[in-house]
């Protein structure tokens, strides 16, 4: 991930951090295609095992969870420095990966329990 801080000094008490939009857009880029290629694979597997109805979900948010931890392990645990928010990391992606997790999850299903 790119480094995104740059503080700027002032006399004031409080120094105001920016960020580099670049850097910033970048470490977004990497947030939704880890959670677009995890979905995926996610949904493959969770097609291969069986999963149906409740148990696909609730392994769907685990596998967010875990690429939740994986993004802040990878940002040392210095989420501030590489986004604004929390939300960034945790959240973005979230909705749009649940899309593709579906869509394979099915596709994977048909292919190994119907067919």
């Amino acid at each position: 991930m790119a480094g995104g801080s740059e503080k700027k000094s002032s006399e004031d008490a409080n120094d105001l951090q920016t960020f580099n939009a670049e850097n910033l857009q970048s470490n977004m880029k990497v947030i939704y295609y880890s959670r677009t290629f995890l979905s995926i694979i996610g949904g493959v597997i969770a097609g291969i095992l069986g999963f149906t109805g409740l148990t696909g979900f609730i392994f769907y948010f685990l596998i967010m969870a875990i690429t939740s931890i994986g993004l802040i392990a990878k940002a040392k645990f210095s989420v501030h420095s590489y986004f604004d928010s929390w939300n960034r990391i945790i959240l973005d992606g979230f909705f749009g990966g649940l899309m593709s997790f579906v869509l394979f999850w099915t596709f994977a299903y048909d292919i190994v329990h119907i067919f």
